[in-house]
Formats: C-alpha cells, sequence, structure tokens
C-alpha cells in the first residue's frame, strides 16, 4: 500500500463514523463459519441460530406499515416433515411468487437456474436440514462491486402455516424462500422488494452488467444479440409496458401486463410445414406465477403448429405441456408482443476459467465512489457551472474488437447507485443518474475544467438520464483515451456509485486526479475562449494569475506599510500577530480596497500568516517576511476577487480547486473535499478571510513537506517533534 493509498477516503488515526454510517457493515462481518463454531461451543444442545442482523419481526417484512394479517415466523421443520434445502435438483419451477409483488426477482431466480454453475455459486448445495442443522444458511450474492456470504436464519414468514412469500412447488423444498430471504435482508426488508427490475437482481446473481432493448425500436441484428448471450450463458428478462392497461392485469393472448418474465432458452428449431422449411427462430419464456397464465397464441402449449416438429427436436428442446407457466413463442411474435428486453452480460467473475471453458468473457474494471454535497455533486451538463465538478474517469481503449470492420472497440457503461433500496425506510428514492463520454488527446490528464467542458462536446453519452439502479450502455469507439463524467441530474445530489466499465480487448483505467502540491514559479494555461478546433486540450488546471503590478494607489498603500511597519516594529523591526493585525485590518477594512464588507482579518488567520514565514519559531516576523506576505496577499485577494463574480464576499465552494490553481496550489481529489469541510459554510461558500486562512495554511504544509522531501517522491519522514510542531504551529 502506497502512501496515498493509505490516508484515501479517511484520515488515519482519527475516529470515523463511515462503518457507523455503513448499512451493510453488520451483514458483511456475520461469517457462516464463526456462527457455526460459536453455536457448537453452547453448553444447551441444539440451539438454533436466530440472526440478530434480520430479527423475526415486523420491521422486517414491512417499513412503511404493519402486516396486513398475523405473521409466525416459522422454521421449515415446523411447516412439515423432513424438509429439504434442495429437492431432486434445483429448476426454474420451485420459483412461485407469493403475495410479495416482487416478480422481477423470480424472474431472475428462475433465469439463474437454468445455468446449474451461476446457481450454485449463489446457493451453495452443501447445506441441509440433518448433518449438523444449526437452523443457519449462507448465499453467495454479487452486491454493489463484491461478492458477499449473506447469512440468515431459518424462520420464515407464514400464515396458517403456509409460506407468504416466495416458494417452491414442492412443499418440502426451501432453497428458494431462503434466498428471498437472503436478498430482502441485503435491502433491508421484503417490502423493499416490491417493485424493481429484472435487471437488477439478475447482476446481483451473477457479477455481470445489463442491457436494456426496447423493442419497438430493437436494432436488426437483435436475434443475433440474442442467439449469442444465451451461447455465453447470459441470463435474459422480457416484460410488457401497461400502456393503459391495469398493472399485471391479462391480455387477451394470455400475456400478463407489467410483469417480470424469464427467457429460459433461445432456439433454432428445426420446421417443415407447407408454407415453409428449415429453422425457425424459437424463444422459451416463464412467467414466474408457475400456472396457467400462459401465452395463447401460435406454437402455445398443444397449439397445432408443434405437429411440424419432428419428436426428437420436441425432446431435444425439452418440450412439455404442463400448466407450469411455461411456453415457447416464435422469435417474431415476441418481439411483437413484449416492449422490453434485458440481457445480463456475465463479467470476468461470474464463473470460473474452467466453467467458461473456451467462451469469451469481459475485460472489466470498476471504480467506487461518491457524489458530495458542496464537493463535487455537480449535476448533469445542464448545469455547466458546476457539471466539471463531478467524479471523472479515464478509460485508455487499445486494441479495436477482433473481426470489427470499422476497427473500433466496444464499450459497455455500467453506473450503479449505492444502498438507496435499503435506504427506502428513510424515505430516500433512487436518484436519477447518467454519464457522459469525451475524448481526450493526453492520456496523463489532469482534471477537466469548466472552459473544458464549455469547448469540446461530448462523443458517448448514457442513454437517458434515469432513476434506475443502474445506468447502462453500450458504445462503439475508436481506439484512445477518454474521459467519463458520471452525475446525477440535479446538482447537491449526494450518493454512492459503482462505475464499471466492460470492454472485449484489455483496458487500461484511472481516476483524472493531480497529486497535491505547491508550484510557486510554474504557469499553466488553457488560453483564451478560442473555438474548440484551436484550443489545447490542458484545461486541467485554471489559468495562473500573477498579482498584476501595482497601481499608484497601490504603491501609496504599500509605502504607507512600510512607513507603519517602521513605526510599529520599532529598533528590532519586527512585529507579532497582534502588530500584524493591526496593519493588515487598516488595509483591508478600509472603504473600497475590496468591493465587499470585510471585518478584518481574525486573530487566528494572522498567527498562521506569522507561523508561514517563522521559520525559527520567534513569533514575529522582518520586513522582508512581512513584503512576502504582502505579496501572497494582494495576489490571493486577485484571485478571489475573480471568482467571486457577484461581488459577495463569498466564494463557491466548486470553485475552490480552480481558484487555488490559479496561485499555484494543486489539491487532489481527497484533499479538496478535506479543504471544503473545513472553510466552506453550510450553504457551500468560502468567506474572504476564510479563503486566505486556506491559503496560508496550505502554503505552510506544502512548503515544510517539500523541504522534507528530499528525493521530490511525494514521501517525506518526520520525527514526532518535527511532525507535532509543523501541524500545530500552522
Amino acid at each position: 500500500m502506497s502512501v496515498f493509498d493509505m490516508f484515501k477516503g479517511y484520515l488515519k488515526g482519527r475516529s470515523s463514523r463511515r462503518h457507523n454510517k455503513d448499512p451493510f457493515f453488520a451483514i458483511y462481518h456475520q461469517d457462516f463459519a464463526s456462527i457455526i463454531e460459536s453455536l457448537t461451543q453452547e453448553e444447551e444442545e441444539g440451539v438454533l441460530f436466530e440472526d440478530p442482523e434480520f430479527p423475526a419481526e415486523n420491521d422486517s417484512l414491512f417499513f412503511s406499515q404493519d402486516p396486513p394479517r398475523e405473521i409466525e415466523w416459522l422454521r421449515p421443520g415446523e411447516i412439515c416433515d423432513n424438509p429439504e434445502f434442495i429437492s431432486e435438483g434445483a429448476t426454474r419451477f420451485d420459483v412461485q411468487q407469493g403475495e410479495l409483488g416482487d416478480c422481477w426477482l423470480l424472474a431472475a431466480v428462475a433465469s439463474l437456474t437454468c445455468n446449474p454453475k451461476l446457481l450454485h455459486k449463489v446457493v451453495p448445495r452443501d447445506q441441509n436440514f440433518t448433518d449438523g442443522y444449526s437452523g443457519v444458511f449462507k448465499f453467495n450474492i454479487w452486491h454493489q462491486g463484491e461478492w458477499v456470504e449473506v447469512v440468515v436464519d431459518d424462520r420464515l414468514p407464514t400464515y396458517c402455516g403456509q409460506l407468504v412469500f416466495m416458494h417452491s412447488t414442492e412443499k418440502n423444498e426451501f432453497w428458494s424462500a431462503l434466498l428471498e430471504k437472503a436478498y430482502a435482508k441485503l435491502c433491508g426488508s421484503y417490502e423493499s422488494l416490491k417493485g424493481g427490475s429484472t435487471s437488477e437482481a439478475m447482476e446481483d446473481f451473477t457479477g455481470g452488467v445489463t442491457e436494456m432493448f426496447d423493442l419497438k425500436k430493437a436494432p436488426p441484428n437483435l436475434l443475433k444479440i440474442m442467439l449469442k448471450a444465451y451461447e455465453r450463458d447470459a441470463l435474459l428478462g422480457c416484460s410488457i409496458d401497461p400502456e393503459g392497461s391495469a398493472l399485471e392485469s391479462e391480455l387477451e393472448n394470455g400475456l400478463i401486463v407489467g410483469h417480470a418474465y424469464s427467457v429460459t432458452a433461445i432456439k433454432l428449431v428445426d420446421i417443415n410445414t407447407p408454407r415453409m422449411s428449415g429453422k425457425m427462430p424459437m424463444v422459451r419464456i416463464r412467467n414466474p406465477w408457475g400456472n396457467e397464465a400462459e401465452w395463447k397464441g401460435a406454437w402455445s402449449d398443444k397449439s397445432p403448429e408443434w405437429q411440424y416438429i419432428p419428436e426428437e427436436e420436441k425432446q431435444e428442446i425439452g418440450l412439455t405441456f404442463d400448466d407450469d407457466g411455461e411456453f415457447w413463442m416464435s422469435y417474431k411474435d415476441f418481439s411483437m408482443n413484449y416492449h422490453k428486453l434485458e440481457i445480463c452480460n456475465l463479467g470476468p467473475d461470474s464463473l470460473d476459467d474452467e466453467d467458461l471453458g473456451d467462451k469469451k468473457k469481459w475485460e472489466m474494471s470498476k471504480h467506487d465512489a461518491e457524489w458530495v454535497r458542496r464537493v463535487n455533486a455537480g449535476g448533469c451538463r445542464n448545469f455547466l457551472n458546476t457539471f466539471w465538478t463531478n467524479p471523472q474517469f479515464r478509460v485508455t481503449l487499445t486494441d479495436p474488437d477482433e473481426d470489427d470492420e470499422d476497427e473500433e472497440c466496444t464499450m459497455i457503461v455500467a453506473l450503479l447507485q449505492k444502498d438507496r433500496r435499503k435506504k427506502r425506510k428513510e424515505g430516500l428514492d433512487l436518484l436519477t443518474i447518467g454519464y457522459v463520454i469525451y475524448k481526450l488527446t493526453d492520456e496523463n490528464q489532469g482534471p477537466l475544467d469548466e472552459n473544458f467542458f464549455k469547448y469540446n462536446s461530448s462523443c458517448a453519452k448514457s442513454p437517458t438520464f434515469i432513476n434506475m439502479r443502474e445506468v447502462c450502455g453500450r458504445h462503439k469507439l475508436p481506439p484512445g483515451t477518454y474521459a467519463i463524467v458520471p452525475s446525477t441530474f440535479e446538482p447537491q445530489n449526494e450518493g454512492n456509485f459503482l462505475l464499471r466499465i466492460f470492454t472485449e480487448k484489455p483496458n487500461d483505467t484511472g481516476i483524472l486526479d493531480q497529486r497535491t502540491g505547491y508550484s510557486d514559479n510554474v504557469r499553466r494555461q488553457y488560453g483564451g475562449a478560442a473555438p474548440q478546433s484551436q484550443r489545447p486540450m490542458q484545461s486541467s488546471v485554471a489559468r495562473r494569475i500573477e498579482a498584476p503590478p501595482p497601481t499608484d494607489e497601490e504603491q501609496q498603500q504599500e509605502d504607507a506599510l512600510k512607513q507603519s511597519f517602521k513605526r510599529i516594529s520599532g529598533e528590532d523591526m519586527e512585529i507579532d500577530a497582534y502588530e500584524l493585525r493591526d496593519i493588515l485590518n487598516s488595509v483591508f477594512t478600509r472603504d473600497g480596497f475590496l468591493e465587499f464588507a470585510f471585518p478584518g482579518f481574525s486573530m487566528d488567520t494572522v498567527r498562521s500568516m506569522v507561523a508561514m514565514h517563522d521559520g525559527d519559531l520567534s513569533g514575529k516576523l522582518g520586513y522582508d517576511e512581512f513584503k512576502s506576505l504582502w505579496v501572497d496577499l494582494r495576489r490571493w485577494k486577485g484571485v478571489f476577487k475573480q471568482f467571486d463574480r457577484d461581488q459577495s464576499g463569498n466564494l463557491s465552494s466548486f470553485e475552490l480547486r480552480s481558484a487555488l490553481n490559479s496561485v499555484g496550489f494543486h489539491v487532489s481529489n481527497q484533499t479538496l473535499r478535506s479543504l471544503v469541510m473545513r472553510y466552506s459554510n453550510k450553504e457551500g461558500q468560502i468567506e474572504f478571510g476564510d479563503f486566505i486562512m486556506c491559503a496560508v495554511r496550505l502554503k505552510t504544509m506544502l512548503s515544510s513537506f517539500k523541504s522534507a522531501d528530499v528525493q521530490g517522491q511525494g514521501v517525506a519522514a518526520f520525527d514526532i517533534e518535527s511532525f507535532t510542531q509543523i501541524t500545530m504551529y500552522s
């Protein structure tokens, strides 16, 4: 771990509420093996696990209401005789919907059963109700970027001895009910599972990335995409938009509106009819209700079209005519009757290499980050003056896809907002999120500023800004370096997010950032407002503002200051902090010196000014040191005036980085966050006195660090005495 990683996101040695605020911290730190071990050490035999993180209480059922009737939590052994975790193999018919509106989850579970390797990664098979039974079960769920072991006890909600929510057709089989409970635990309650997208659960059971297709505007190669996806073990789901019909109402053709279906197979079936012969594309679909609510059109159960399919072909595709919610459709009917298709492409960590065999897998990189109010929650491109403050990520695409005639690279970008479903009980809803992609000419580009976005157009963006857990887009781009800027639609919306980038060939990604430092004599500019074609791409920092030559009035003030300094300092020509305050405030509070009312520098600020130049710890400044301080103050005053556009005496916290860059400071994303938290008020404004204090302390600390960084590597060694003096006397 580098010295920079050590301090990333938090300050060493200081208490942090991050774990307290993390709604998943306790869940992540439950360990199945440790629970089993602790139960075996109990003095009383037969003690069964009771999960303290998801207790058998009403709050685990609903967060907005009381249960509609009395719910009794029972263990499987109290529901039936001879309970089994998995009975005769887990299949899609084990997934039956209960009273909860989570058909989206059931559709994903049904799809999961079609891939035994994926299923058993999520649902470990070595669990039962006999050998060493302790009332505890474990599941592996991909959660916001990581595979997490979720532990639950086996107390399940029942009414009159029957399971209330997800259950199996086999009355003594409980893997699906317990998996639903584990998922509800991650989401905070069973009620939190109401309403969702199949893609959400598909990703959580695979670690993959989901693409959504509008079948009314389907690409011409959609069938090819579906066949390839099915061959690569992708999970697929589909649905019909309500469009005026009641939610989950049945159409004349037997399909259910606003209901999540699983696509369980895509086949090219041999057919020989009076009108055609050859291979017909067919789609097998399952309704999670698992009943007679099925498609009634061509190729439905027992329809006459099946007589044209050879018996061996029927056996190969596993044709059945039970009222089990599963049915076949022609691809043509499928694309005409359904409105949305979701395809969950597996990620590189979804399956082991030996499970993948010779199948190709995506290359993936990921970044965890957050939008913080006053710091980097800049909103979308509509808010140009703050959009540039959003987190920015670099991706370099090196090699085009194989067999791509245009020599371009496929890149799938997935932006996922974290924690929102679990926080529904706190009144937090999903944020409206999206992203924009820009082409860069410098692969070592630093953070992009407002002027870059003002004069450079995007080359790609998310399909839309939408209030879903994840927004995902597929892009074809030439090899090169790009910047991805994820954002909420409105500024000042806080939230954590995960950015994932999938490519067919290896990619190189990172955060657009800069190393904290100070250069007193380096000038970096982005130039004037030239047309985009004439503008250089170096817009990572704002133009360095040099202090202009003093005006006649300022020259008179400097002469007066010199005389005042001599008069106050006496024979030793030194002043202390109190004397410095009187000298500076006599100038800075004078009418007309500043464009806004200023009460004067505080004693704390003036002490820091003295410390900045007081290397011998005398607590005083000589005239040369005072003169150097005055040059800094004039320059800092000038940049504050430039960015204080309404002359209110306040600087927007969003502008802090540009203002500091203008006078030679460079601050990393994390350092910027700490400065905003320290020097801005609740409204995200930084007053003039606080800005000067910030600049003074930054220069003091960075100058001290630079003198100790003898090799110029950004690493310095301090003994306890030096470290304490530098930090306390600043």
